[in-house]
């Protein structure tokens, strides 16, 4: 039987109908599927987290792999067809819950055994909440060596980008603050059922040990980050004035100039390291 068909059978079997609330689209196809595990490169030594694993399409091919596979699915629908499918496997284990509320660092801790045991993120995240998903995945600095996610194109290339290059979007600073980020592939609307009305691509985020730069004040270098694009049609130094960051234009100013920061550039021109020199002057 081939995935299509399979996952007819367990769709009907189930009486499942895709969520679309949940943003519930389900893989079908199979080289996708050993294409986002072979980029994972996942191996006897990983333990594995797979958020929304949905009917177990992923699931399937990454128990054959891993040593542990951790799924946090919040549907009860499709954890009833997990604990079916999967619950023979000694190197199973499913919690139903929402990803944004879980204890990962706590979970990743209860499993790690060893340093030579890895503990990856694999997952077709819902489009919907990808960019919570991943930014808890970074902010609460888990031990994890990479996160593999199929997500929407779009938002992929925007991860992806280079800081001060096109695509730019405040989120692209934070994904080359923590990691080295690479897309692995683009996957076409008919991988899915039902077809998603956007194309996928599948994303390998690499966690740096440290962040790309040193900065004195996280919070404040991503607070100067989150204003500059939140008004990304006009200069850095209105920008910053008006998000509250500097009290008038003249002192905007003089800081750019003090720091070689062409005073008429927008904040999506800027660098990673031009960010932190002005969090670092605040």
């Amino acid at each position: 039987m081939n995935l299509f068909d399979e996952t007819k059978f367990i769709m009907k079997k189930n009486n499942i109908v895709a969520n679309k609330s949940l943003g519930q689209n389900f893989l079908i196809d199979e080289d996708v599927v050993n294409n986002i595990v072979e980029s994972a490169g996942v191996s006897k030594n990983d333990i594995i987290i797979e958020i929304g694993p949905g009917l177990g399409t992923l699931t399937k091919y990454l128990l054959d792999r891993a040593k542990k596979v951790i799924c946090i699915e919040l549907d009860k629908r499709m954890v009833s067809i997990l604990e079916d499918r999967f619950s023979l496997y000694k190197n199973f284990q499913l919690i139903n819950d929402d990803v944004l509320k879980v204890d990962l660092k706590e979970i990743i801790k209860e499993n790690k055994t060893s340093e030579d045991v890895k503990v990856k993120v694999v997952a077709n995240l819902p489009y919907y909440i990808t960019t919570p998903i991943i930014m808890k995945l970074l902010e609460d600095r888990l031990d994890i060596e990479s996160i593999t996610v199929m997500i929407q194109k779009e938002v992929a290339e925007r991860l992806a980008a280079v800081p001060g290059e096109k695509e730019t979007g405040s989120i692209t600073y934070s994904i080359n603050y923590y990691t080295e980020p690479e897309i692995v592939m683009t996957v076409p609307n008919n991988s899915f059922i039902p077809e998603p009305e956007v194309t996928s691509a599948v994303i390998r985020l690499n966690v740096l040990d440290n962040p790309r730069i040193n900065v004195k004040d996280e919070k404040m270098f991503f607070k100067v980050i989150k204003v500059a694009f939140m008004q990304k049609r006009k200069t850095l130094v209105n920008g910053l004035v008006n998000g509250g960051i500097f009290a008038n234009k003249e002192a905007a100013e003089m800081a750019l100039n003090e720091l070689g920061i062409d005073t008429k550039i927008r904040g999506e021109k800027l660098s990673l390291e031009d960010f932190g020199k002005i969090a670092d002057i605040l």
